[in-house]
């Protein structure tokens, strides 16, 4: 019965996932990409104190596993995801009334504690209603989501009788907006009950979340999951510090800019399905981590060489890197992972690589960030040089170890 209703209102499932996808990534960018500009600008935060407050993206992907477990064994999925927005939406009201840098420290914390876990629990939701091969095309509505964002702090500027939104308290009160729209359309998502069983035994690797550790006995699972963490130390520059790079140079409408890199995203997340099915998961992963490397040699040719149209390309390749090697990522882990730990698994690739990963990395580009200085500016064209070497080292490495083996056949 429950296969018919699918059948029959299948496209209705669909579109009520890409609006989760829509709202879920709106909700995030739009105070998430002014931060560091508004921390170290606005509020004149030490990059060190900034760095602090930035990891709690981090931080927040250290509790997706937990969240996983939960959904996997108690709790319907959509559920879960309502309670965490709303959460999300409170902490946010509560972050942007703080000027004190450990009272914004620990709302922000909270924040990310309550929102990161989103990230997989919403891929899981997806990839339970629709085949994993299909989820670029439903995640797409994500990255429409946080291009909307842009287009969102303009209206705000509007509304609000503002000169300005990026570097103000502003953000924060749109989050918490968006998330209340969210929790609303949460609880009209097609139903995604727990795959466990309530009564069997919980055990440490549970608690944590863990328990889709077992899966780096793969050998070609391994190599990814290694990969995958080192690739988010160079990539974490530009996603959480490029505010502070643009802000530099005196770019306005910083949001707005950097949004152009999700409108490439919508494009390569159409086509990443295709890729994936025409060249093979490890081809797909590569040219994704080629992307990357471009991006930083472009950034440090247009610092070097004054050709700022250089930024331009290091804005649009996001879509390449984002779409190809982290979701084309989380295809490859719902591929290799037992029906019974799918939430778990996504969270386990959240806490390795957004957890883990994102926090080395917002800490070493944090310090990268403060220690080659040229006086009293930034010296963004050394910071550009060393990624974009640490970025082609990682490149040829993956490609000679990562094999690329699924569990399951990909599918159209």
């Amino acid at each position: 019965m429950f296969k018919q209703k699918l059948k029959i209102t299948g496209w209705d499932f669909n579109w009520r996932l890409a609006l989760m996808m829509f709202m879920q990534y709106m909700l995030l960018a739009v105070w998430w990409v002014p931060l560091a500009a508004y921390l170290g600008n606005g509020l004149k935060f030490s990059v060190f104190d900034t760095s602090l407050i930035l990891s709690s993206i981090a931080i927040g992907s250290m509790a997706s596993p937990i969240i996983g477990m939960i959904a996997d064994r108690y709790f319907a999925s959509e559920k879960v995801l309502a309670f965490l927005n709303f959460l999300t939406a409170v902490l946010l009201l509560f972050a942007a009334r703080q000027t004190n840098f450990v009272m914004l420290l620990v709302a922000v914390t909270l924040a990310m504690l309550c929102y990161m876990p989103t990230w997989s629990l919403t891929s899981a939701i997806a990839m339970a209603h629709a085949p994993a091969e299909q989820f670029p095309r439903i995640r797409v509505f994500g990255s429409i989501g946080w291009v909307a964002s842009g287009v969102f702090s303009l209206i705000a500027i509007n509304v609000f009788k503002v000169s300005i939104f990026d570097g103000t308290d502003l953000p924060f009160y749109c989050g918490a907006s968006i998330s209340l729209v969210a929790v609303v359309f949460n609880l009209f998502l097609p139903h995604t009950p727990h795959a466990e069983s309530r009564n069997k035994k919980v055990q440490i690797l549970d608690v944590l979340g863990l328990r889709a550790f077992a899966m780096l006995k793969d050998k070609s699972f391994c190599m990814f999951m290694i990969f995958s963490f080192l690739s988010i130390i160079p990539f974490s520059l530009y996603h959480v510090y490029g505010s502070m790079f643009f802000a530099d140079y005196n770019v306005t409408n910083i949001t707005f800019m950097m949004n152009w890199g999700q409108f490439a995203e919508m494009f390569f997340l159409t086509i990443t399905t295709s890729v994936i099915l025409k060249a093979g998961i490890k081809w797909t992963l590569v040219i994704g981590l080629i992307a990357m490397l471009v991006r930083y040699v472009s950034f440090y040719m247009g610092v070097h060489f004054g050709m700022e149209w250089l930024y331009v390309i290091g804005i649009l390749v996001h879509g390449l890197i984002f779409g190809l090697f982290y979701v084309g990522g989380q295809v490859y882990t719902d591929r290799n992972a037992p029906k019974e730990l799918k939430a778990q698994a996504q969270g386990f690739l959240s806490f390795v690589v957004w957890g883990l990963g994102l926090l080395i990395g917002i800490q070493v580009n944090g310090f990268l960030i403060g220690y080659f200085r040229i006086g009293e500016l930034r010296d963004w064209n050394t910071i550009f040089l060393i990624t974009s070497v640490c970025s082609a080292i990682i490149l040829i490495l993956f490609g000679v170890f990562f094999r690329g083996n699924t569990k399951h056949k990909m599918q159209a």
